[in-house]
């Protein structure tokens, strides 16, 4: 058998490195590891490629998991059947599902403003829905913001809890347990409310009504109007 090594000209040759084989590497990762395995140094290795090779195309690990979450939303249909309500909905619900489906990712849209290609593209049809409901510029423009915050709020709070593996009933019951064993005298609204407050229901479209109801009944006002 022989020992000598592999030549440099009979090995694979790797795919060359781009901004895109970089996300995708990084999505792996983070889907196969966790959140806390996502380093560059991570990332390089399994590119067979230095840490300095990748800021050509990444300024840092912020950029990287930016880029990764423009890559998520990719998968977001961006149009559905129904009034522009429902469409509205749909288009939230996908978006949601999208941003939680990786680890840690909703969290980079907490605080941020959407510069990626992808979610202009889920931003600019929620403009679109919110102007077919009747709104004025102003509205629709602040609108897509607290929708954006809601969807980004709610998809990290499904991630951070789909990586502990949990499962909702436990939560659920664990909670009930708690409630049950506070003093009345002390916590007199939580005691008396606590079927209501861990009863089920699909809160999310509860929640996502409450908001447009909201948006449609208070037209924004710019300062000095």
């Amino acid at each position: 058998m022989s020992t000598q090594p592999i030549s440099r000209r009979t090995r694979p040759a790797k795919a060359p490195l781009s901004r895109d084989v970089i996300v995708r590497t990084g999505l792996e990762i983070l889907d196969r590891d966790g959140l806390d395995a996502l380093t560059m140094r991570r990332v390089a290795k399994e590119l067979d490629t230095g840490p300095a090779s990748l800021y050509v195309y990444v300024a840092n690990r912020d950029d990287l998991m930016a880029a990764m979450l423009d890559a998520a939303l990719a998968q977001v249909p961006l149009t559905a059947e129904g009034t522009w309500r429902e469409q509205l909905h749909s288009l939230v619900a996908a978006t949601t599902e999208a941003m939680s489906r990786h680890e840690g990712l909703a969290a980079v849209a907490l605080g941020a403003i959407p510069t990626g290609d992808n979610a202009l593209l889920v931003l600019d049809r929620m403009l679109a829905l919110l102007k077919q409901g009747g709104l004025d510029d102003t509205t629709a423009a602040w609108a897509v913001d607290l929708l954006y915050l809601h969807v980004a709020a709610a998809a990290a709070e499904q991630s951070t809890y789909d990586a502990k593996g949990g499962d909702e009933g436990d939560t659920i019951a664990a909670a009930d347990r708690r409630y049950a064993s506070l003093p009345a005298d002390r916590y007199p609204m939580i005691t008396s409310l606590r079927q209501a407050l861990l009863s089920p229901g699909d809160r999310d479209t509860w929640g996502l009504n409450v908001l447009i109801n909201g948006i449609l009944h208070t037209p924004a006002r710019q300062e000095g109007s």
